[in-house]
Formats: structure tokens, sequence, C-alpha cells
């Protein structure tokens, strides 16, 4: 399964399984069109129309938090805060708590998402922008996506240290090489993991 998670930069994610699912499409420069869309939060960095119009065909279905959702016009749309859980063309996606401890950028009271997602036998947890929060301990998957980059969201050293008490089977390191974050922090973060890092290259 690792070699169908594609990275598309910064913190936009492309999963090539049976269903064609984007988790927050930016800076798309082709690939193929969307079954499922999955969006974390309204930041433009994460909700960007432009590039959800590139890939929406009128099947695809977008799932996203309640105040982005409202957001599109036409069918195919759902709400999920955290906690819930949708199935959509057979693909399970459990909506997971993303907030900030001790900062203000994804205030938890928003009800921003990370999300799992059950891909025929494997669980893939992307965990939008957050700071490591208590709920990740009980959020069980094969491959976890987290971001590294510092600033906005964790940083690497902090990231190595959930990832190293839960210890999933493999992980990748994402929101590094654009608006924060450097190729240092992922390779830091690999170094100070105990469980597999795969540090992808971007696929357009």
């Amino acid at each position: 399964m690792i070699d169908k998670i594609k990275w598309l930069g910064h913190a936009s994610i492309r999963i090539e399984a049976d269903k064609i699912i984007y988790i927050d499409p930016w800076k798309l420069k082709d690939g193929p069109p969307a079954d499922i869309i999955l969006v974390t939060h309204e930041h433009y960095d994460h909700f960007s129309p432009d590039d959800i119009g590139k890939i929406r065909k009128d099947d695809t279905v977008i799932v996203a938090p309640p105040e982005v959702a409202r957001r599109f016009s036409g069918g195919g749309v759902r709400a999920l805060k955290p906690g819930e859980t949708t199935t959509v063309y057979g693909v399970k996606v459990e909506a997971a708590p993303a907030y900030n401890i001790d900062k203000a950028f994804h205030p938890r009271e928003k009800g921003w998402l990370g999300f799992v997602v059950t891909v025929a036998d494997t669980t893939v947890y992307f965990s939008g922008d957050t700071d490591v929060i208590p709920e990740m301990k009980d959020i069980r998957a094969d491959i976890w996506i987290l971001p590294i980059g510092g600033t906005y969201t964790m940083t690497a050293e902090e990231a190595s240290r959930i990832v190293n008490e839960v210890r999933p089977k493999t992980v990748v390191p994402i929101h590094w090489g654009d608006l924060v974050g450097s190729r240092e922090d992922a390779e830091k973060f690999k170094g100070l993991c105990e469980a597999t890092v795969v540090i992808k290259e971007v696929t357009s």
C-alpha cells in the first residue's frame, strides 16, 4: 500500500487504490480524476476550490468538516465531525480530531479533521494540521502520515515521540518543503523514529 500513496507536495496526498482518493489537494500539476476527496480544514493550502475543480467528477464524493462542506454546490458532499464515520465506495472514512495545543492556528473548537481511511485491508491515518494531541494514542493504523514542519503543526521531534509511543508500522512525513519545513526536518524525523519512515519525493 505504501507505493500507492503519492505525495503531491506540502500536505497533499493521493492514494491510488481501487478508488482514487485525494487528501487536501493543492497546487496540482496533473493526475487522475478523484473518486473521493477528503478536506481537513478551510485554510487555503488545504482547501483549494480551484484544485478540487480540476479533479472533481460528477460522481466524486467530497468529505469535509461542516464549514467546508457547505461551500460546495451539488450532490456528493458529506460533512463529518471528529468521531464520525462514513463509507464511500467501499472505503471507510473516520474523522479524527486535529488541533493545536499551544498555538492558535488550528483551534480545537473549530472541529477540523484528520482522517483514518481503510483501503482494502490497510488503514491509513492522515493527521491533518495538528500538534501531538491525546486522541492520537487511541489511533490504530498501519500507515501514519504526519506533518513535521513545525510552526503551524508539530515538529519533527514532537512527531517522533508519538510515533515511538504508538508504533505504527510505517510513517510518511509531510508538511515540509513548501511553506514550512525542509528535507532536513524529514531526515531528522526519520532518524528519531523507531518505526519505518518513508520520505516521499513529490509526484505530479
